[in-house]
């Protein structure tokens, strides 16, 4: 794509971005006195469409939706720049064939469909084994997974095995992409993909071997000194990211487990802050749907909390950074 297209391409996710979320919207949604009022609120401000039902999961999967369309007609000479921002969710969709034609599951809400693999195609090549039509990056995962957990019905090693491999994939994209973007999307994301799996790990007594095969390298972290330190419990993990670019994370773990979660959502919003003042490349366009994505996890926090009675502050303490 040219930078005259990408020019385009930009003024029009700049335009879309004034219909952001921004902190104050955040905080009039915080407001709302109860769960049906703000649904009603979301439907104000036009999420959804005119024949979106009244309902959490209906209105955000649709916002989700036009999301992912924009952008993807933006990109779509450059289809590669997205396909890795869905390896995640393709790779869950292994996860959950596996398991689904193993114990003769049902196909249901287990599944994304906005990937290259949706969820019923990749159930066909699970359960006729026929891994030569996956990508290259999912051939011998998917194989290894699919036996580890026909044989020890261990669905933790399965997901292990899975999840190491997505993140791996995330990597080795980001490195060859030629968008910045990109680059420093996969960097977080498996950066923060390791502290979460190291800190997990502390908190219910997992082995080195297992923190070795879970944790990916990146540059930005050294795997074999954070799953050492992750042996010694989150003290330990919080001293070793004082001495990273993450000390933001050793922060948060000291003050709970809450502030951690958001922590690691915030992360990314850092990272693609920096794209608002890039008018040349795709950048704008990918945190524009980062931060979306970001912006519907909030409101679903929101809704969540008022759904199940929580208070206005003790949801306020889960609420995500905002692009805007």
């Amino acid at each position: 794509m040219s930078d005259v297209k990408y020019t385009y391409a930009v003024a029009r996710i700049r335009a879309m971005e004034t219909a952001l979320f921004s902190t104050a919207v955040i905080e009039q949604m915080l407001a709302v006195k109860d769960y049906e009022a703000s649904l009603q609120f979301l439907t104000e401000k036009g999420w959804g469409d005119s024949d979106t039902p009244l309902d959490m999961e209906a209105i955000l999967s649709r916002e989700r939706e036009k999301t992912w369309d924009t952008v993807r007609d933006l990109l779509k000479e450059d289809k590669e720049i997205l396909d890795v921002l869905s390896y995640q969710n393709m790779f869950h969709n292994l996860k959950a064939a596996i398991k689904a034609v193993s114990v003769a599951g049902k196909h249901g809400k287990i599944y994304f469909e906005d990937c290259p693999m949706g969820g019923q195609e990749m159930e066909k090549i699970v359960s006729e084994k026929n891994w030569s039509a996956l990508p290259d990056y999912m051939k011998q995962p998917a194989k290894e997974a699919y036996e580890t957990f026909l044989h020890t019905r261990d669905g933790q090693l399965c997901d292990v095995i899975v999840d190491r491999a997505a993140l791996d994939a995330v990597y080795e994209k980001g490195k060859k992409s030629k968008e910045a973007i990109v680059r420093d999307y996969a960097e977080s994301t498996v950066a923060v993909a390791d502290i979460k799996i190291a800190v997990r790990s502390s908190k219910t007594g997992k082995s080195l071997e297992f923190m070795r095969r879970a944790i990916a390298p990146c540059s930005s972290l050294s795997a074999d000194r954070l799953s050492q330190a992750a042996l010694g419990g989150v003290d330990a993990i919080c001293e070793y990211l004082e001495g990273t670019s993450y000390a933001g994370g050793a922060e948060a773990l000291k003050e709970s487990s809450t502030a951690f979660e958001r922590w690691c959502d915030n992360q990314m919003m850092e990272t693609i802050k920096p794209q608002k003042y890039n008018a040349f490349s795709a950048g704008p366009l990918v945190a524009y749907l980062l931060a979306r994505e970001n912006e519907i996890k909030t409101v679903r926090i929101i809704l969540t909390g008022k759904l199940n009675g929580l208070s206005e502050e003790s949801i306020r303490e889960r609420i995500r950074e905002m692009y805007v």
